[in-house]
């Protein structure tokens, strides 16, 4: 969203300076190394439906060379990897009965059909999902995946969560021939995130990797005027006369002390998912689906993310396979903080018995990513909770992903806020601010994100 925001600004004919607190620039995209590989530290595919991004990777010339694949889905259930690719396979779903099937399909199709989302966040995804798919439907599949999805978050997660992940994917199929197709830039987002800075910089753009946000501060600027003081830390203070920030919304609390007592409040009360991530790079593949979904609650994991079902082994993984295990868990819960060692034995034994065929001689690499703030949790009458974009500090605008109201988190609607909000709610008031300071004249800016 940051970089994104950035080309934005810089298109109004603003002077930008992006700063980054990692080294390199991307956040929940960015890329390490397996082995000889470089691959995305979380798994990221785009969809046929995934407009905004795939318009921005035209603008960077990388939307060309996208490679598409149709994908399979699979499920673990009382100990069996069942296929659950097309509606054939559905029908069959051995954990359910024939009327179970049926309400559990009934449900998903009634949910890509709701326009109106927001009466579902007045409703627990709990209530909502027993009332149409049934005890059973929800005891047998619904629970078990809200459990290894929001862990015992679920209890007070809004229904609007199940209607924004359901209707995500019907819009995909039907911008793919009813096909769950899936897509890739060859080098990954290390590639796109190379291309993105690179175009950035040729517009102007000052990118500053490695420099965290210490504190934000107002400070006068001149005869009425104020600006913006950032601290990086080490001594690095720099004066901006407007501040976009797309932090985590406590990481924004914690930053500036003269945001109002009801803002610091709606900011530190947003919860959040965190996952724990293990990549693991092998010599041979585990299964054929792309995305394995667990019900079995002996399973320490939210899913099995069978990457090279979709990325060519050949060409981007150096012959061999990727595969993701995440964990989502509450962003206070103590296992965000279990030691790699820890995680590794408990993925690995987890795969021998779920995989009679596994073996950890296969395991060329594996390494642990985490993320403590990830995704904002969709609770009850969550949009009437979140903190304003503009706030009460003038110049300073708050704006992350925890105002994603009408989907889930993902690359193409973080980037797809950013644009929306930057051009409905930010950039009106820079305009009126900087008309009211300087005899209706817009006067230029230097932002940061």
């Amino acid at each position: 969203m940051g970089l994104k925001i950035a080309r934005d600004l810089v298109a109004r004919g603003q002077e930008v300076t992006l700063a980054e607190a990692a080294p390199e620039f991307g956040g929940l995209t960015s890329a390490w190394s397996l082995g000889d590989v470089v691959w995305d530290r979380f798994y990221h595919v785009t969809l046929l439906s995934d407009s905004k991004l795939r318009e921005l990777l035209d603008e960077i010339g990388l939307e060309k060379e996208m490679q598409w694949i149709e994908t399979k889905t699979g499920f673990y259930a009382g100990g069996e990897l069942l296929s659950m690719s097309n509606t054939a396979e559905f029908l069959k779903f051995p954990p359910l009965n024939l009327l179970e099937r049926l309400r559990l399909g009934g449900t998903i199709f009634y949910a890509s059909k709701i326009k109106n989302w927001r009466r579902l966040e007045k409703l627990t995804v709990e209530k909502w999902l027993r009332r149409w798919s049934g005890d059973g439907a929800f005891e047998k599949v619904w629970l078990p995946l809200l459990k290894a999805k929001l862990g015992e978050a679920y209890k007070q997660t809004s229904a609007a969560f199940i209607w924004a992940h359901t209707a995500r994917m019907y819009k995909a199929r039907r911008s793919g021939a009813k096909k769950e197709m899936f897509g890739y830039v060859p080098g990954g987002y290390a590639r796109i995130l190379q291309r993105l800075v690179e175009v950035l910089a040729e517009r102007g753009v000052r990118m500053l990797a490695d420099h965290p946000v210490r504190s934000i501060r107002q400070i006068s600027s001149g005869v009425g005027q104020t600006a913006l003081e950032v601290d990086f830390g080490d001594g690095r203070v720099e004066t901006f006369d407007n501040v976009v920030t797309t932090i985590a919304s406590p990481l924004i609390a914690r930053s500036c002390d003269e945001l109002s007592e009801q803002e610091m409040g709606k900011l530190e009360e947003i919860r959040y998912l965190g996952v724990v991530c293990a990549s693991l790079l092998l010599k041979e593949p585990i299964s054929k689906y792309y995305v394995t979904n667990i019900t079995d609650t002996w399973v320490p994991l939210t899913a099995v993310i069978e990457m090279s079902t979709i990325v060519d082994p050949q060409s981007q993984l150096a012959g061999n396979h990727l595969v993701y295990l995440p964990k989502y868990l509450p962003d206070d819960h103590e296992g965000l903080n279990e030691s790699d060692e820890d995680y590794k034995e408990k993925c690995l034994s987890t795969l021998e018995k779920m995989y009679g065929h596994f073996s950890r001689d296969n395991v060329l690499d594996f390494k642990v990513a985490r993320a403590k703030y990830v995704a904002a949790l969709a609770t009850l009458d969550y949009s009437t909770k979140l903190p304003p974009i503009v706030t009460s500090v003038p110049g300073l605008y708050a704006l992350n992903s925890a105002h994603i109201l009408e989907g889930n988190l993902n690359v193409n609607e973080t980037i797809t806020l950013g644009e929306k909000k930057l051009a409905e709610e930010v950039w009106p008031d820079y305009i009126h601010r900087a008309r009211a300071g300087s005899g209706n004249q817009v006067r230029a800016a230097a932002q940061t994100v």
